[in-house]
C-alpha cells in the first residue's frame, strides 16, 4: 500500500483550478489580520484567564499566556512558510500532503476537523450561556448567578429534551452569511471585530482602575494555596506529564504554570484558520504570512494585558469564593462583579462585547471547518460530491449547510463542556506535524532538484521548526490523561474511515502523475508501466 504517497506542490496548486471546485480570491492582508483577531479573541480570554488563575496558577497565569503565545508564534512561522508556497485551501492538511504523505495528511485533516468542529461547538455553547447572562444583566430574563431561569432564556424544553434555540439561530445565520460569500462575511466580521477589540481595551482600562499590586502576591502560589478540593487529582484528571513524572499535583508552582499553559492555549485556537483561506487570498505569498503573524502578535499583546489586569483585580481565592464550583466557572465578569464601586454600565458593555466576540469566533471557525472538509473532499479522501462550489458565489454550499446542521444537533442538544481540551490536543497535533514538515519539505525539494520558490521562509531553519514541534509536543503533554484517551479513540475512528473509504477513493491514487517527483523516483511501484496505478 502506498500510504506515504505525496502530492507535489505544483499538482496541489493546479488542483485548485479545477472547474466547479474553485474558490474566489477576494481577500487582502488586512482581511486576514481581521480573520485572525476575530477567531482568536473569544471564549479563551473571556473565561479561561480567570478560571486558570483561580484553579491552577494564580497571578502567574500571565506566564502561562506568554508560554502559550511563544509556542503559537513559532508554529505560526511554519504555517506562514507553507501557506505562502502552497496558497490553497486545507491549511496543515494540504501542507502535510506535500511534505509527509497521504496517511499523515489524513491524520492532520481528521485532527483539524476535530479542532474546528468542536471548537465551534464549545464557543457556540458558551455564546448561549452569555446570551442568558446578557438577558439577565439587562432585565429581560436569562439565568442569574444562582442558576435560576426567568423570562426569556436560551434553553427551551421540548418534551424530555432541552434545546438551545438562541445558539441554533446563531449557527444558521452565520452559515447563511458564509454561503453568500467569504468577502461579505469578512466585512461583517470586520465590524464585529472592531467592537470586540474596543471591549477588550475597555476591560484593560477599567481593570487597571481597580488594580491592586497586593493581589499579585504570591505571584507563583504553591499547591497548598488552592485548597484540597482544587489540588486533588485522579489519574484521569492529571496532566500526562505529571502522571508520567510521578507528580501528584498539576496546580500551583511550576507544574501549575505548565498545566496552565496547556489550558490557556485554547485562547489562541484559530490563528491557523487564516491559512485555510489562502486559496481565497489575493497575492497569497505576501498577504498570508502578514495576516497570520500580524493577527497573532496583536492578540498576544492584548492577552497579556488582560491577564495582568485580571490578576490585579481579584485574588485566586476571591474568584473561587465567588463561584459555586470553586473557580472553574470564573470569568472576566466575575472579577468585575467583585469590585464594590465598579459601574454597572461596565458589566453591561463587557457582556455585549463578549457576545459580539464569540459571534466572530464561531463564524471564522465555521469558515475553517468548511475549507478543511472542502480540501479533503476535492482530494477524494471524503466524498467528492461535497466539494462542488456555487458558480455564482464560489463557496462550498453543500459543506456549509451540512456542517451547520451537524453543529446545531451537537451544540444545541448535548453538553460539550468537556471537549475544550480535545480542541487543544487536535490543534497541537497539527502544529507538531506542520513544524516538522518545514525542514522535510525543504530537504525533499532540494534532493529532487526542484526550486525553492518565492515566498516567506522560516528563519534559522531547521532549528526553529524543530524547536517549534518539540514545544507543541510538550504542551500536548500538559493536557490531562482523559483527553489523551479520547484523542486516541478519535484517531482510531479516523483510521477506520481512511482504510475503509479514503485510500481507495483518493484522487492521488487515481492520478499518479500528481505524485511528487522524488517519491516516484524513490518508489518505482508508485505507477504501472503504462502510467496507470498498480492494483
Amino acid at each position: 500500500m502506498q500510504l506515504m504517497r505525496r502530492r507535489s506542490i505544483e499538482a496541489t496548486i493546479a488542483a485548485s483550478d479545477e472547474p466547479q471546485r474553485q474558490l474566489k480570491r477576494t481577500l487582502g492582508a488586512w482581511d486576514l489580520v481581521v480573520l485572525g483577531i476575530s477567531v482568536v479573541i473569544g471564549a479563551g480570554i473571556f473565561s479561561k484567564a480567570a478560571a486558570v488563575s483561580a484553579t491552577q496558577t494564580g497571578p502567574s497565569v500571565v506566564i502561562s499566556f506568554l508560554i502559550a503565545g511563544v509556542v503559537c508564534a513559532l508554529a505560526a512561522l511554519c504555517y506562514a512558510e507553507f501557506a505562502s508556497h502552497m496558497p490553497v485551501a486545507g491549511s496543515a492538511y494540504t501542507f502535510s500532503y506535500a511534505s509527509m504523505g497521504e496517511l499523515v495528511a489524513w491524520i492532520i485533516g481528521w485532527d483539524l476537523i476535530l479542532e474546528m468542529f468542536f471548537a465551534a461547538s464549545v464557543v457556540a455553547k458558551a455564546w448561549g450561556l452569555y446570551l442568558d447572562n446578557f438577558l439577565h444583566v439587562f432585565g429581560l430574563g436569562g439565568v442569574d448567578e444562582k442558576g435560576v431561569a426567568s423570562g426569556i432564556h436560551n434553553t427551551v424544553h421540548l418534551g424530555g429534551v432541552t434545546f438551545d434555540w438562541g445558539t441554533a439561530l446563531l449557527i444558521v445565520v452565520l452559515a447563511l452569511l458564509l454561503a453568500v460569500g467569504t468577502k461579505l462575511s469578512t466585512r461583517v466580521t470586520g465590524v464585529l471585530t472592531a467592537v470586540k477589540v474596543a471591549i477588550v481595551l475597555l476591560i484593560i482600562v477599567v481593570g487597571f482602575a481597580f488594580f491592586s499590586a497586593s493581589n499579585l502576591s504570591p505571584f507563583v502560589p504553591g499547591p497548598e494555596s488552592f485548597g484540597e478540593s482544587t489540588t486533588h487529582a485522579t489519574t484521569m484528571t492529571q496532566t500526562l506529564f505529571s502522571w508520567l513524572a510521578g507528580a501528584e499535583l498539576s496546580v500551583g508552582g511550576v507544574m501549575g504554570i505548565l498545566a496552565g499553559a496547556g489550558t490557556v492555549f485554547f485562547a489562541f485556537i484559530g490563528f491557523d484558520v487564516v491559512a485555510t483561506a489562502a486559496e481565497e487570498t489575493r497575492e497569497p505569498r505576501k498577504n498570508v504570512p502578514r495576516g497570520i503573524l500580524g493577527g497573532l502578535a496583536i492578540c498576544t499583546l492584548l492577552y497579556i494585558a488582560v491577564s495582568i489586569a485580571l490578576s490585579g483585580m481579584a485574588t485566586p481565592q476571591q474568584l473561587r469564593d465567588a463561584t459555586p464550583d470553586n473557580g472553574a466557572s470564573a470569568t472576566i465578569i466575575t472579577a468585575f462583579q467583585l469590585q464594590e464601586n465598579a459601574p454597572t454600565w461596565a458589566t453591561q458593555v463587557i457582556t455585549v462585547g463578549i457576545l459580539v466576540g464569540l459571534t466572530t469566533v464561531v463564524m471564522v471557525l465555521m469558515l475553517g471547518l468548511t475549507r478543511i472538509v472542502f480540501a479533503m473532499s476535492r482530494d477524494g479522501l471524503l466524498p467528492r460530491g461535497m466539494s462542488k462550489t456555487s458558480e455564482k458565489r464560489g463557496t462550498p454550499v453543500i459543506i456549509q449547510v451540512g456542517s451547520a446542521v451537524l453543529l446545531v444537533i451537537v451544540t444545541c442538544f448535548f453538553s460539550v463542556d468537556v471537549l475544550g481540551n480535545m480542541v487543544n490536543i487536535g490543534t497541537l497535533s497539527a502544529f507538531v506535524l506542520v513544524s516538522f514538515g518545514v525542514p522535510l519539505l525543504r530537504r525533499r525539494r532540494k534532493a529532487s532538484g526542484q526550486p525553492e520558490g518565492e515566498g516567506f521562509r522560516v528563519p534559522w531553519a531547521p532549528a526553529l521548526p524543530i524547536i517549534s514541534g518539540l514545544l507543541c509536543l510538550w504542551l500536548m503533554f500538559q493536557l490531562d490523561v482523559e483527553t489523551w484517551l479520547r484523542f486516541l479513540v478519535w484517531l482510531a475512528l479516523g483510521f477506520a474511515i481512511y482504510f475503509g473509504f479514503s485510500y481507495r477513493n483518493s484522487q492521488l491514487g487515481k492520478h499518479p502523475e500528481q505524485i511528487a517527483a522524488d517519491y516516484r523516483e524513490g518508489v518505482p511501484t508508485a505507477a504501472g508501466a503504462d502510467g496507470g496505478p498498480r492494483d
